[in-house]
């Protein structure tokens, strides 16, 4: 099974980016379609973007798209979160995780592993 590990995570001023990175190890991301997730203090765990193990589709939560952008590099087993223009509220955790079967990207359930997690906040 895979391992993840989340890194990049900080402190930014709103309008700022901040790059993760979610490093795999154990079996190889091309096994796996990909997501990224966060989850503010109080809330749920929400959906913010994934993509197939092709690499050729990607899909947002619309509250990031046009400010975050998710890419693989499978030769590196790592799966990156460009994460642009950054607001107060994309302050949460932020977690990587891998599926091998699901069909809803956006669903968590659908994903069997996941990292440890990585703090972004965003100062306004």
């Amino acid at each position: 099974q895979v391992q993840l590990v989340e890194s990049g995570g900080g402190l930014v001023q709103a309008g700022g980016s901040l790059r993760l990175s979610c490093a795999a190890s154990g079996r190889t991301i091309s096994s796996y379609d990909m997501g990224w997730f966060r989850q503010a203090p109080g809330k749920e765990r929400e959906f913010v973007v994934a993509i197939r193990r092709s690499g050729g589709n990607t899909y947002y939560a619309d509250s990031v798209k046009g400010r975050f952008t998710i890419s693989r590099d499978n030769a590196k087993n790592t799966v990156y979160l460009q994460m642009n223009s950054l607001k107060s509220e994309d302050t949460a955790v932020y977690y990587c995780a891998a599926s091998d079967h699901t069909t809803a990207l956006a669903a968590a359930a659908g994903y069997g592993y996941w990292g440890q997690g990585t703090q972004v906040t965003v100062s306004s």
